[in-house]
């Protein structure tokens, strides 16, 4: 639309004003701005948006949803260093398995091998849309959605990735090799490992739901934002009551590809310390429900309700009430005003100017 020399919020904010003076429109008229996460975009103090409102008050700006959500996974996967080293070793093993032409054919041969079978065993049935020929991909840093992906795969490809790294074990040509696949091996078959896997799979599976919904063309104000309230409530839902299922499946998977459950009452020190140094010890169900469960779901709940603000979702409901569709159907006077009024509340601690706002509200609604 226009070619800026550089990027800084002040080039940008000239860019703008030029481009409303060309077309005659009025930056005091303007009541809604939207951008990227950039410093320079919505930087609070010297972003673009700031230098707007510091201009013009009423230029409310709203962050992309979509992109909003990416950042509330972004921040899971590095709330605890479990989550980070779980991550860092699926790019690890995909990468590996992926590394050339040979190992993604091998892969993706052992994996048709199993699917045969357990097709003739009766373990799974075929059917439309059922055990497609698949393979590993590599997830990206900036759609988290890819990683929900990656792990799906993961857990259906389990034996043929295990298969491939005994084979590069093997048959490695050197001792990097050898030691990097038995490693992968040994960090595949633990339990921690496994429930970490489960774990967020079912949390990205949840935030995966909510992303594809916010960004479909046809989606409505209204329903996204109250797709984040039933997200929340879910995963709530999940914090208060989804411990004892969660470590079922585990089990269930660790006993079915013969991976040692641990004792949950046995101790262990806790991350970070020293048994020899006489550390502070913890049982494994402590580390697992306390430092892990629970954790988690307390990061991506208090994330969600920072980033997703009660100020921006009442903007958006104002929006839609002014939709003209079908002749202004969602039209509400009584919702536009308490909605404007408990965005007043958040940024105005005057009662006098709200009540004031009220009545004028109303009145040049009638009109």
């Amino acid at each position: 639309i226009k070619h800026v020399g550089n990027t800084r919020a002040a080039s940008l904010k000239a860019a703008l004003d030029g481009m409303f003076l060309e077309h005659g429109l009025s930056m005091s008229k303007l009541r809604g701005q939207g951008y990227g996460g950039a410093s320079n975009m919505r930087g609070q103090f010297c972003g673009l948006q700031r230098l707007i409102q510091d201009e013009n008050p009423y230029a409310f700006y709203i962050h992309c949803f979509a992109h909003q959500l990416q950042l509330v996974v972004v921040a899971v996967a590095k709330c605890c260093s479990s989550v980070t080293d779980f991550f860092n070793h699926i790019t690890l093993i995909v990468n590996t398995v992926n590394a050339s032409c040979k190992r993604h054919d091998e892969l993706a041969q052992q994996q048709h091998d199993n699917i045969v079978s357990q097709l003739e065993s009766g373990e799974i049935f075929s059917g439309r849309g059922k055990n497609q020929a698949t393979n590993l991909v590599r997830p990206g840093d900036t759609r988290w959605g890819t990683h929900h992906k990656t792990l799906c795969r993961f857990l259906t490809m389990w034996k043929s990735v295990l298969q491939v790294l005994e084979n590069i074990h093997d048959d490695a040509e050197n001792l990097t090799q050898r030691s990097t696949a038995g490693g992968l091996i040994s960090q595949m078959e633990s339990f921690e490992f496994v429930f970490m896997l489960h774990l967020m799979i079912k949390l990205l599976g949840k935030t995966n739901e909510l992303s594809q919904c916010l960004q479909r063309k046809d989606q409505n104000i209204v329903l996204a934002v109250s797709l984040i309230g039933v997200t929340l409530q879910k995963l709530q839902d999940i914090r208060e009551n989804g411990w004892d299922q969660l470590l079922e499946e585990t089990n269930e998977f660790c006993v079915k590809h013969s991976i040692l459950l641990p004792n949950m009452d046995d101790t262990i020190p806790a991350r970070g310390r020293s048994r020899g140094r006489g550390g502070q010890m913890v049982t494994y169900y402590h580390r697992f429900i306390y430092e892990l469960f629970n954790v988690v779901h307390d990061q991506v709940i208090t994330e969600l309700n920072n980033r997703f603000a009660e100020i921006s979702t009442q903007l958006l409901r104002c929006i839609a009430c002014l939709d003209p569709r079908n002749s202004f159907a969602n039209f509400d006077e009584d919702k536009l005003v308490e909605n404007l009024l408990r965005c007043t509340l958040m940024t105005s601690p005057h009662m006098r100017f709200c009540l004031s706002l009220e009545s004028s509200l109303k009145h040049s609604l009638r009109m």
